[in-house]
């Protein structure tokens, strides 16, 4: 990619004039540099864009009272306009914080390189040395980017984060388009845009994000869901951390042992300081939980052990997974998980229906119904002593299809 850097952003003017160069790209190539140590929402600090003709590293601070942000986050959430991201979950939540949306269309590059044989979870700069033979400068990965000023190595560094971006879409839209993955690729996309989504969900969800939280009674798990939303809104007024107000292991140990007030300062774990700022609340909202009757607790999943037998079958069905994503020169993990393999063996009947990634558009036709088929006995298979590769065949049938190892 051919471009002229713009000069460093930090002024309406400037970004006005980046705009009116970005507003009639059919693509932006987009990544961010954020500090989320000390705030609740993580502090945007820099955004870089870049298009086949210019790219700039936008102060976001700097321009963030300037009414030409606004025009911006416009073009960037334009349905017309194509944005590419690299592993972009946090960027796309970034951006839908401040413009309000998540940006779409968006093609996210680390996913696309998973379909095409670049393994799980591919990093920015390998896949830049993979695909165009250059290694990038990693110098600056731990920067403190709210440090100002910044230097001219620094910026230079960030830039590089969308300077290859549009041309590695090309090879992985080329290649996608190659192997007809083009639909799986925007089948995933949107499922990011479901997770990213997921991020702002209703304080009396987030619960369910606490490690742990499925081991509890149903009774205590009320408490930690009514705990875990006041969490969240005192640590959202604060713009602190969560962990900052209560720690997640500290909102289990108050789920599993209410204090009463005389004990709540001799709770592990829990601040002197948040007590005496936030105390009361605390055991009010821990009252309050205990008090709801038993329709309101959560409806926890019957803990189930697998059968002496299933770890043989996961097994088998990890082999067949892997047999497949080799054969498709595509990322194992992609396809399914351990849980998710350990949840089909688990169920014995309605296996078809199960609410499980694998059994939906393009992994079940790659490979759930393949799985389906193993564990209701509709399919045999065989190793090939010579090519070692996995083979199978409907129990009616003779024709064998091959799997490679």
């Amino acid at each position: 990619m051919t471009t002229s850097q713009q000069p460093y952003i930090t002024s309406a003017t400037g970004l006005r004039e980046l705009c009116e160069q970005l507003r009639d790209s059919p693509r932006l190539a987009l990544d961010t540099e954020f500090v989320g140590e000390e705030t609740f929402v993580p502090k945007l600090e820099l955004i870089q864009v870049a298009t086949e003709r210019t790219a700039a590293v936008i102060d976001f601070p700097a321009v963030q009272s300037e009414g030409a942000i606004s025009e911006f986050w416009e073009i960037v959430c334009d349905s017309r306009i194509e944005k590419v991201v690299h592993a972009g979950r946090q960027d796309l939540d970034l951006f839908a914080v401040h413009a309000g949306q998540i940006p779409k269309p968006f093609f996210d590059t680390q996913i696309a390189a998973a379909m095409v044989g670049f393994g799980p979870q591919v990093a920015y700069a390998n896949l830049v040395q993979r695909v165009h033979g250059k290694r990038l400068d990693k110098a600056h990965t731990f920067t403190n980017w709210s440090a100002r000023p910044l230097s001219k190595d620094q910026l230079a560094y960030a830039l590089e984060d969308v300077t290859f971006l549009l041309a590695i879409h090309d090879h992985l839209h080329g290649r996608l388009a190659k192997l007809d993955r083009l639909q799986w690729a925007d089948e995933e996309f949107s499922r990011l845009a479901g997770v990213v989504g997921e991020t702002r969900r209703e304080p009396q969800e987030r619960y369910q994000r606490i490690r742990g939280w499925d081991q509890l009674k149903p009774k205590s798990a009320a408490v930690l869901r009514e705990l875990a939303a006041w969490r969240e809104g005192e640590a959202k007024r604060r713009n602190v951390p969560r962990g900052r107000v209560v720690r997640d292991e500290v909102l289990l140990q108050l789920a599993r042992h209410p204090p009463h007030q005389d004990e709540l300062r001799k709770v592990r774990g829990l601040h002197a300081s948040e007590i005496d700022r936030n105390g009361e609340s605390i055991l009010a909202v821990i009252q309050s939980a205990l008090a709801l009757p038993s329709s309101a607790w959560p409806v926890l999943a019957k803990e189930r052990k697998p059968e002496p037998e299933s770890n043989g079958f996961v097994e088998l069905l990890q082999a067949i997974v892997k047999a497949r994503a080799m054969e498709e020169e595509i990322a194992p993990t992609l396809l399914a998980t351990t849980s998710d393999l350990q949840e089909l063996v688990d169920a014995k009947a309605n296996r078809a229906t199960l609410d499980l990634p694998l059994l939906k558009g393009w992994r079940r036709r790659l490979v759930g119904e393949l799985l389906l088929g193993a564990l209701d006995g509709k399919v045999a298979f065989t190793l090939d002593p010579r090519t070692r590769a996995i083979r199978w065949s409907p129990v009616e049938q003779t024709t064998d299809r091959s799997l490679s190892e």
